[in-house]
Formats: structure tokens, sequence, C-alpha cells
């Protein structure tokens, strides 16, 4: 700051306060109806000629546009028994000025606009007091000892905990090119000294209804991330639940390993395989329509009732009536619309043979190697719709044989119905073909996926994926 402007700014201060105090006293004398107070209006009109004075002789063109010729009322009303408007919103203010008379004034004309005022002599003092207290609005000065008002502005808008709060700077004059800069650094809005007190008031509603918006949008905030980690607890335990009830994977008397991976928190794809009796071997996959918690309870609801055989005079052994009797269990006006597919076969151990049934499902892969490092691929299907669609729908069941040292290979829609990155569908002929190559390596569920993920071109897959394969020695 030059001298000049110096003097500018130590003349225009007290007289500052000349207009400061002079609008309080009107205020309180009118406020206890005391009348005939023309002479603080006529003290107000001359400091305000000062000013004039102080701004024309010492350099400056003109007053800045927030300062009039004669300072505006702070009263409304009529006559000496004007009194002061409170504000729409109070709440709680930092005032932070070096000037010990500049911040005491403002703290009074702030305390009766109803505000809890406190105050701070710069800016290190006003960080502390930040650091412990809630305050609603900084009123900020630009020129400080210790620590400026822009540097504790860049302070503030650094810290997560205070960066919201908003914040007014306080300027003279000739730290408007600093105003600038402190506005582009994040305030809000700023006040020239003297102070209009209706533009005073009106600034401050402003900054504290803005306040109060983002203060309620940040609470609105709070809540729904509550709520997500809330739901997002919950479908992870859901998630665990669903996979706690799928089999474990098996070595003897047959080799059996799967593969499952939900497109969301829960699918709607769910497996399993039983002994029946002391010769037949039940295994089955089903499929619900949609993702989601909708379809994982449908599916655990469908699969749990054929585990536990639970299926009233029904022979489990028999695919086609168990078929039937979840058709008729699950019907899709009393599932809120959703139906699932199945794929459910038994094998007898004794004679090797395979009875098979499908509601709408894709038919499962048996798997027999041809000993050149290729297999054989066939299509075990069985015509049938989807369950729950239907309630009269019959089913039929179909009878095949497994070789020794064959494979059966269940899955879903989701292994094969992948969208490439272009838009084409991939082609079960073409899914049919890879799993003549790699139906019988080790790591047969790692190269479907990648080779799924390849086509589609990302990580995740639009539908469930599930496969089953069951070695027969």
């Amino acid at each position: 700051m030059s001298d000049l402007s110096k003097l500018r700014h130590d003349l225009r201060t007290p007289v500052n306060h000349i207009i400061g105090y002079s609008e309080l006293l009107e205020e309180e004398l009118g406020d206890r109806g005391v009348g005939g107070l023309d002479d603080l209006g006529k003290i107000r009109s001359a400091a305000g000629t000062l000013l004039q004075l102080i701004a024309t002789r010492l350099g400056e063109d003109s007053l800045p546009p927030d300062i009039p010729e004669k300072p505006l009322p702070v009263t409304e009303g009529k006559g000496s028994s004007a009194v002061v408007t409170p504000s729409r919103i109070v709440g709680h203010i930092l005032v932070v000025d070096d000037n010990d008379s500049n911040r005491a004034l403002l703290q009074r004309q702030l305390t009766r606009q109803g505000h809890k005022v406190t105050g701070a002599a710069h800016g290190r003092e006003a960080l502390d007091l930040l650091a412990g207290q809630d305050f609603d609005l900084v009123l900020l000065d630009v020129m400080m000892p210790v620590m400026d008002g822009f540097e504790a502005l860049c302070e503030m808008k650094k810290s997560l905990e205070v960066r919201h709060i908003p914040v007014i700077m306080i300027s003279a004059l000739d730290e408007l090119e600093s105003v600038v800069r402190c506005i582009e650094g994040g305030a809000e809005d700023y006040l020239s000294k003297p102070f209009n007190p209706t533009l005073l008031r009106a600034r401050i509603n402003a900054c504290l209804e803005k306040k109060t918006l983002r203060d309620s949008e940040r609470e609105h905030l709070r809540t729904i991330e509550e709520t997500q980690r809330r739901l997002g607890a919950e479908l992870a335990e859901a998630a665990n639940y669903v996979r706690s009830i799928l089999p474990a994977p098996a070595t003897e008397p047959f080799v059996i390993d799967w593969s499952y991976v939900p497109s969301t928190e829960l699918g709607g794809d769910a497996f399993g395989y039983h002994w029946i009796d002391e010769d037949h071997f039940a295994l089955y996959l089903l499929d619900v329509c949609g993702h989601g918690v909708g379809a994982s309870l449908l599916s655990v609801s469908a699969i749990n009732v054929i585990r536990s055989g639970a299926l009233l005079d029904t022979d489990v052994r028999d695919p086609a009536a168990v078929l039937s009797a979840l058709n008729a269990a699950f019907p899709m006006e009393q599932q809120n619309n959703m139906y699932f597919t199945l794929w459910y076969g038994v094998y007898q151990k004794s004679t090797r043979t395979l009875r098979h049934c499908s509601g709408g499902h894709p038919p499962a892969l048996l798997i027999v190697p041809r000993g050149d490092g290729t297999n054989s691929v066939e299509e075990i299907r069985a015509p049938g719709i989807i369950l729950g669609i239907m309630p009269s729908a019959k089913y039929q069941s179909a009878t095949c044989r497994i070789p020794v040292g064959a494979s059966l290979i269940m899955l879903c829609d989701g292994t094969y119905e992948v969208r490439a990155s272009g838009g084409e569908m991939l082609d079960f002929e073409e899914f049919l073909a890879f799993m003549g190559k790699n139906a019988t390596e080790p790591d047969l569920f790692e190269r479907v996926l990648e080779w799924l993920r390849s086509v589609r071109g990302q990580a995740t897959l639009d539908d469930d994926f599930s496969l089953v394969r069951i070695h027969f020695p």
C-alpha cells in the first residue's frame, strides 16, 4: 500500500466510525421513542461530505458504488420511532478486523440484528476460532497483521471442515484489487467501508440463506450416504447368504467344480446337487428373470424347495414331475410377476443314465474327450416352457447315457448371451466351439470369463455367470 493510500485509509477509518455510531445512536434512541434526531442526521451528512473530500482531494476520482453521497438511513418506519428490522435468518458470525473500533462497531450492529457474534483481530486468530467453534458466516477484513484476509481465506478453503462456510470480505477502496483476488479464491461477496446498513443486512441474509441451503444439502447427502452404506452392508450380507447355500465343490464319487459371478450384488442364479438315495444323484441350475433383491429371493426360495425335497407327493427322481410341481408352486402372479428357468437332471449310478428335463433353460453340455486334445460337445436338452407362466404346462423327461470319463456342464444364458462392444450378440455356436477346446481344462472358468470379458470389452458382464462342471469317472 502506498503512503497516499495509507493516508486515505487512516483518515477514512475514524469518519466511518462517526457514521456507524451515529446510525447506532439513531436506532437505539428511536427504539426508546426519543425524537428530535435531526442533529444525528446532520452529523452523518457531514461525515459523508468529509469522505467525499478525502476521496477527491487525495487523488480518488469518486466514491465506490456502495458509499452514497448521503448515508442511507438504517431505520425503517416513520419519524423518530423507527426501529431496526431484524434479519430474516440469524446465525453465528465471526467478525475479523484488526481495528478494535471497526470490530466493535460491526459486532454491535450485527448483535442488534439478532446474530451471535464473535470477534478476531487477525486471520490466525480467526482460524483458531473456526477450528473450535461452529460459525455460519465470516466477515473477513482484507488488510490485517499476522495473517491477512487473503491468506486466511486460502487456509479456510483448504480445510474440509470449514471450506463450506461463506466468507464476505471487508474492504477499503484501495483494497478492491485484493478483494477481486479473494472472490476468485472462493469468497462469497464483499462489503466496502463504511457499511451501508441496508446493504450489510441484505448481503448477510443472502449468505446465511445459502449456508442454510448448503447445510440442508449436506445433511441430505449424509443421510443418503448412510442409507447407501447400510443397504450395502445388508446386500453384502444377503450375497454371503446366497453363496452359503451353494454346495461345496466335490472330489468323490464325482469331481464337481463351479463358478458363480453375479452381475450385481445379488443375482438371480442358483444351483445345487445332492444324493436322493444311494443310486440317484440330482443336479440342477435355475435362473430367475432379472437381478437384484427380488430375483435373489425367488431363486433362494426355489432352490431351497428343490434341495430340501419339500415337493409333497412328487417323485423327485422324475425330472418332469419336479418341474411340474415347481411350476404349480411358484406362479408368477404370486412372485411379483417374476419367473424362472430350470434345468434338472437325475443321474443313476448303477446304469450310468441321466434323466433330465428343462423349463425354458439352456441345454446342459455333455463333454466327451476325443483323445486329440479336443472334445465332442452334445447338447442335453428337453422341451418345456418357463416355470411360473402357465399353471397347466406339461413337462417331459428325456434320457441319455453318460460315458466313462465324460463331463456334464450346466450353465445359464449369461455364459454366452454376451453383447460385444460393437453391438452384435455372441453366437451360441461360437460358445460351443470354445467349450469343445476348453471344457476339460482345469482353469475352464477363468478362460471362459476372460473370453467373455474380451468380447464384451469390459470386466462387468450384463447377466449373471454360472457354470457347474461334473466329471463322471
